[in-house]
């Protein structure tokens, strides 16, 4: 696996800081996550649950350890820079100065181990006048503005079904530190991530800024279809729904032909992308007619024979069972010691050499304080037993 031997401390909670070190684990990382005693990380308490076990918790918490620590013990604390010398990662994904608060801040962590990479993944950042700011996934899609283009034409913002907020955060701050992993294979040196979810939505708004830089205008939703390339939409057929994307002018003639409408090939206002797409309304009602025609399912055949890109709107329970989505593994059981059985996403970065693997569902609460105690630390049974009593772990 290719991140075999990067040992990472997890001090995250809920969506973003796990989604990130779910990422290394199923790349090979070993990743210890430390949780909160009795409780542990707020999302198990988030449904819905399998045998008392949250589903939710599971989903973005396999190929980890657990272990309850009390960060506000001295003792915990104490524990925890004991851990730190053994290990190449940190992530937290706490409120910008709390690890500070505790003392136990990058500043004093990399004066115990300067080989550290400490990933802090926060609502806005550890700069910035919203530094202290709350914030949820729904707050950043809000403020990052993806709200503002995204629902029907001339309704509501809307927020994106799946928590992006959190999720694309996760993402760029896994990505972040095999940067700095890299980096450090170069210079020797530790360094400290800073991933903001804002900062993330904004990053990932590519044409919408583009296009209000050149013409001064907020874009605003415009329902299914794309800003910039026509027809490239949702329609309905005679008994459902049916995506298509036509990218580029070739496809337009393509589609024209299957759909017996040649005569719309040369037709001057719609013979380029940019003029279909400035006579978008005159081009909609028309292509509307041909795709309410036929059936889905015929229209499917007829695209997939020309190689023409287009999909039923597919519901979760199809998706799950979606063919191309089986064969690569897309979705894979675990075996839970309480929960029993239990399905979720797979690993979608598929490497040829070192493939990333699901090693274990997620961990029961603190299940494993006791081992990473004795071995990394040398405690004895009594030892723990005096944590524990003391409610450090």
């Amino acid at each position: 696996m290719a991140l075999k031997g990067v040992k990472i401390l997890d001090l995250t909670r809920v969506l973003a800081g796990p989604y990130c070190t779910m990422m290394l684990a199923d790349m090979g990382a070993d990743v210890l996550k430390i949780e909160v005693p009795t409780a542990g990380d707020d999302s198990r308490a988030f449904g819905p649950f399998v045998e008392g076990e949250s589903a939710y918790f599971m989903s973005i918490n396999r190929n980890k350890k657990s272990m309850t620590l009390n960060l506000k013990t001295e003792e915990g604390k104490k524990i925890l820079k004991e851990l730190v010398k053994d290990f190449d990662v940190i992530v937290e994904n706490y409120k910008p100065g709390t690890m500070e608060k505790l003392g136990v801040g990058y500043d004093v962590l990399k004066e115990i181990n300067p080989d550290i990479i400490y990933a802090a993944c926060s609502g806005f950042g550890h700069s910035g006048p919203y530094m202290k700011k709350p914030a949820y996934d729904a707050i950043v899609q809000a403020m990052g503005g993806v709200m503002s283009i995204t629902g029907a034409e001339n309704g509501e913002p809307t927020r994106v079904g799946a928590s992006i907020g959190d999720i694309i955060a996760g993402i760029f701050t896994a990505t972040g530190v095999l940067t700095a992993l890299y980096s450090r294979e170069k210079t020797g040196k530790g360094q400290k991530v800073d991933v903001a979810m804002l900062d993330c939505q904004v990053a990932v708004l590519e044409n919408a800024i583009a296009r209000y830089f050149i013409n001064g205008e907020a874009p605003k939703p415009i329902g299914n279809r794309h800003p910039s390339i026509t027809p490239f939409e949702s329609f309905d057929t005679k008994d459902g729904k049916i995506m298509i994307a036509i990218g580029n002018d070739r496809l337009w003639a393509k589609f024209c032909k299957v759909a017996g409408r040649e005569e719309l090939i040369e037709q001057e206002e719609f013979k380029t992308n940019g003029l279909r797409t400035k006579n978008y309304k005159s081009l909609r009602p028309i292509v509307a007619e041909i795709l309410k025609s036929e059936c889905t399912d015929k229209w499917l055949s007829v695209f997939d024979n020309e190689d023409i890109p287009a999909t039923e709107i597919n519901t979760i329970d199809k998706v799950v069972t979606n063919p191309q989505v089986l064969a690569r593994d897309m979705i894979v059981e675990t075996e839970h010691p309480k929960a029993g059985k239990f399905k979720m996403p797979g690993i979608p970065v598929k490497l040829s050499e070192t493939p990333g693997t699901i090693r274990t569902c997620a961990p029961m609460l603190g299940q494993h304080t006791e081992e990473i105690l004795k071995e990394k630390l040398n405690l004895s049974e009594e030892e723990i037993q005096n944590l524990r009593e003391q409610g450090v772990i």
